[in-house]
């Protein structure tokens, strides 16, 4: 989509039919099926038409999340890899393609929640080069990324500092299969400053098929997934850390986490006393 605010009708198309197939794998398989969107919906000033088509193809309404509920949603989700958190201060950086969102806080709701406009996709729409599509990436151009990130990026210095910090989304855990030397999913995987900068020069320094054949790269993230890394790496020099824990317990989980959340909410009873909803 880049900057002109307007979804594509190939990726469009291409989105909806991995949609339906994704419907038919489930059918039969859920009780309760739910629909989100994020940065590029809220976006996009043709959203109304794709999410009527998603709606058509499930039956149910694609809701769009705000930067916030994004937020929100990563940080519950990557709560549950941590073990032991002892009422530890954790902060969630989830870098998507076009915002990054900060969560963090001591219980499984964030004391706060920021979202920032960059993400890997409109990084690499900035600076073009990164996708390596011309060879390697020029060294200023590298640096000119990382300074855009850095900018876009300057409301997590106003966060408290957090004990733990995680990283979830497609960057992360790609740049962490990277790392390992495996394609297999990663779990959890523990990345310093230190391994994101040796990926991003590794990459950077190579063309976009040779790219694609690094061991646990996925091959569609290829163009992407330096900007990704210079993100990721500009959010923790940003909070002062040098490493953090990357986790595919991510927004999907912290999703449906958060509807189950909503069930057991405390009310009053009918006498005074506290129940939980949906349970006797």
């Amino acid at each position: 989509m880049g900057e002109r605010g307007r979804l594509g009708d190939e990726p469009m198309q291409r989105t909806i039919d991995a949609v339906a197939q994704l419907a038919r794998a489930m059918r039969g398989h859920y009780v309760r099926m739910f629909a989100t969107a994020t940065s590029a919906l809220r976006r996009a000033d043709n959203g109304e038409e794709f999410m009527e088509r998603v709606r058509d193809v499930l039956g149910v309404p694609l809701r769009v999340l705000t930067g916030e509920e994004e937020a929100e949603a990563s940080y519950r989700g990557a709560l549950t890899a941590f073990d032991g958190r002892r009422g530890d201060r954790v902060g969630v950086i989830d870098v998507g393609g076009g915002s990054t969102e900060y969560a963090v806080g001591d219980s499984v709701t964030p004391e706060r929640v920021i979202s920032c406009e960059v993400g890997a996709v409109r990084l690499t729409d900035s600076v073009p080069k990164l996708a390596g599509r011309e060879g390697p990436v020029p060294a200023g151009e590298l640096s000119r990324a990382a300074d855009l990130a850095r900018e876009a990026l300057r409301p997590l210095a106003e966060c408290a500092p957090a004990e733990r910090v995680a990283l979830v989304g497609g960057s992360a855990t790609t740049a962490a299969a990277i790392v390992r030397g495996r394609a297999a999913p990663i779990g959890s995987y523990r990345l310093t400053r230190a391994d994101l900068q040796r990926t991003i020069e590794r990459l950077c320094n190579i063309s976009l098929d040779e790219r694609k054949k690094v061991v646990g790269m996925k091959p569609q993230r290829a163009d992407i997934l330096p900007a990704g890394i210079v993100v990721l790496d500009a959010a923790l020099e940003t909070l002062g850390r040098d490493e953090a824990l990357a986790t595919t317990s991510d927004l999907l989980l912290g999703f449906l986490l958060q509807q189950w959340d909503a069930t057991r909410q405390p009310q009053r009873g009918p006498e005074g006393s506290r129940v939980a909803k949906g349970m006797n």
